[in-house]
């Protein structure tokens, strides 16, 4: 067991001041170098089937960082033109689809007005210096049907549309809301003289022809909530080759499929790519690259000079005060706190962006030039302030003892678990009173929680393991006389995970070996069959719960928390509660096993758990089997008797 000092309870980010490079250039994309790689990948290889599918957490900006990843890999335009309808000289109802050079369709179109408006006698030159500038084969099919005839002889009342113009620079487009029109485009309808109709300037395009020849992103969420649009998209990527929906109601009208030849990435979630994974045979087939994008940077892998760069990035996007050097070290503290790991920073964009933009408004209040460390703590504050309303109620009838909750003394079988609770959008710990009691039985523990049907799967599960240690320690050649009863007292709705684990054993110890425990120190923890103590989720928020409520009932000194080891490079502990480690008036303790915790809590040594004849925790424990077995021997000959 170790009582950790002040140093281990938080990042230390002087470390990385010290990595801080003079001058910087900004980029959001530091620490992606994976995602990058297999987007470059897919890139390069042309086909039906090498798309890909990002994952993008929660804080970032897709359309921006899919930006930068296009500017910076200078994504390749496989086939890129213009396209352009034209009326069909035969039938009005089935335009044609020229694709022409990217850049050159209004200059064509141009030049297909003055060749209908020249007699065809005279056309000549204008045919030959057509076909000269623009010496593209449909141009040639489609001049060649025109070549004797004039405007008023084609049908209708136009002539073309230009659908897509396509610029080089920008050979990508962003599909972040996907309807039927914003995705493939539409054929509006007209009503004349109480016709309906279509004509070529109705035809809309929608983001796949705007991105064909090059790179289309979307909305994997977006897509996927509409399943015919999904269903759609495959077929046109198998087939390569995009076809007009046609108007449910109103005249026949159908344009010439379009031939498409573009890289798509879908953009979405982790959890999205597993269900597609599972549900669509299709997918692994269309979709074989994976772009996984993460939110930290890990300091203890990659340089931590480079994640300066994407600070560089933040304030640009800000556009904030600069920071002074104390308001840098702060915001590298922050950043790793986001990550809840003592050696990752934070890639969290839109986290941060809110975060800068708060102590940027705090800093101007105050007139201030630069951002310092006061801004960026006054920012946290205010959002705690916000969050904490429900936190400092359930803290509040703890305080009037309402909810029982002991910070001093010593019970026998009554323990302080540490629990993270989730209630209203809002989620903060405190502690949770657990309590065991002991009777004669045949070695069964009787978790209440169960019974009621207020434990989840994995909380039983936690059960069940501390079930088989205690019964590998006592009843491994004869069977436990005694039995248990567990419960989370005053708790009113589902309990769940295995990390009140630790706790329950130490509590249950206590109550069979009639041995008080410390009501000052609180526990969170799972375990192995074995008695190891293995890592939780949402340790720091579980310490602050405990501390606040021992700061607000007067501290006694001897308070803290037993937290297992493998959660230390988790801790990212406020400066109040830091402060008051460095003074003695709150500890931290780290366990690799139960037998450190029992020492603890019960200040007793854990002894053998066969020898039942020393004062041990383990000695009271067999000595009171021994008690009942010889009880159930004397009732066994009585009854035979």
């Amino acid at each position: 067991m170790t009582k950790l000092p002040i140093e281990q309870l938080r990042a230390q980010a002087g470390r990385w001041m010290q990595q801080r490079p003079s001058r910087v250039t900004a980029d959001m994309l530091v620490g992606q170098q994976r995602a990058l790689q297999a987007i470059a990948q897919a890139q390069a290889v042309p086909g039906h089937y090498a798309h890909v599918f990002a994952i993008v957490p929660a804080g970032c900006e897709p359309e921006a960082m899919f930006s930068a990843v296009a500017e910076q890999q200078q994504w390749p335009a496989h086939d890129l033109h213009d396209w352009v309808y034209v009326v069909n000289p035969v039938d009005e109802t089935q335009p044609i689809c020229l694709h022409l050079p990217a850049g050159s369709a209004r200059a064509v179109v141009e030049r297909l007005w003055a060749l209908l408006d020249t007699e065809p006698d005279n056309r000549a030159p204008l045919l030959d210096s057509l076909q000269a500038q623009f010496n593209w084969p449909p141009l040639n099919r489609y001049l060649q049907s025109i070549s004797d005839k004039k405007f008023e002889d084609l049908p209708g009342n136009e002539l073309a549309n230009i659908v897509v113009t396509q610029d080089s620079k920008v050979a990508w487009h962003y599909c972040p809301r996907v309807t039927e029109a914003d995705l493939f485009g539409e054929i509006r309808l007209q009503t004349i003289s109480g016709t309906v109709s279509s004509e070529l300037h109705l035809i809309q395009p929608g983001a796949l022809l705007k991105a064909n020849g090059g790179t289309l992103v979307i909305d994997a969420e977006q897509l996927l909530r509409q399943g015919d649009y999904w269903q759609r998209l495959k077929y046109i990527l198998k087939r390569g080759e995009f076809s007009w929906q046609l108007p449910e109601q109103g005249a026949f009208y159908a344009p010439q499929p379009v031939p498409v030849h573009l890289k798509v990435i879908l953009a979405g979630s982790r959890a999205l790519l597993a269900q597609l994974r599972d549900l669509d045979a299709d997918f692994a087939n269309l979709f074989p690259y994976l772009a996984d994008f993460t939110d930290h940077y890990p300091a203890q892998l990659s340089p931590v000079a480079n994640y300066f760069q994407y600070l560089s990035y933040l304030q640009q996007r800000v556009e904030h005060r600069p920071l002074t050097d104390d308001g840098m070290h702060r915001l590298l503290t922050l950043s790793s706190s986001f990550t809840e790991h003592q050696e990752e920073l934070s890639l969290d964009t839109l986290r941060l962006i809110q975060l800068l933009q708060e102590a940027d408004a705090i800093a101007a209040s105050e007139h201030e030039s630069r951002i310092n460390t006061d801004h960026l703590l006054q920012a946290v504050s205010n959002d705690q302030q916000r969050e904490h309303y429900l936190a400092e109620m359930s803290r509040q009838a703890m305080l009037e003892n309402q909810v029982k909750i002991e910070t001093k003394g010593e019970v026998v079988g009554q323990i302080n678990g540490l629990t993270v609770v989730t209630m209203g959008g809002s989620e903060f710990g405190e502690p949770s009173r657990i309590t065991a009691t002991v009777h004669y039985g045949d070695g069964d523990i009787i978790d209440i929680e169960r019974k009621s049907e207020l434990s989840g799967n994995i909380h039983t599960k936690g059960v069940m393991i501390l079930m088989a240690y205690l019964a590998n320690l006592f009843a491994g050649k004869d069977p436990m006389p005694l039995s248990a009863t567990l419960v989370f007292e005053q708790s009113y709705h589902e309990v769940d995970g295995d990390s009140a684990s630790l706790a329950e054993l130490c509590c249950l110890v206590s109550a069979l070996s009639d041995t008080p425990v410390r009501q000052a120190l609180a526990v969170t923890g799972a375990i192995d069959q074995f008695g190891n103590v293995q890592a939780i989720g949402g340790v720091n928020e579980k310490i602050e719960g405990f501390y606040r409520l021992c700061k607000q009932r007067g501290f006694s000194k001897d308070q803290g928390v037993i937290i297992p080891r493998s959660n230390q490079v988790n801790l990212h502990l406020s400066d109040e509660l830091v402060e008051s480690v460095a003074a003695g008036e709150f500890s931290v303790h780290v366990v690799e096993h139960v037998s450190e915790a029992f020492d603890l809590l019960m200040q007793c040594p854990c002894g053998n758990a066969t020898d039942s004849t020393k004062d041990t925790l383990f000695g009271r424990i067999n000595k009171r089997i021994r008690q009942a077995q010889h009880q159930e021997i004397i009732r066994r000959w009585w009854q035979f008797w």
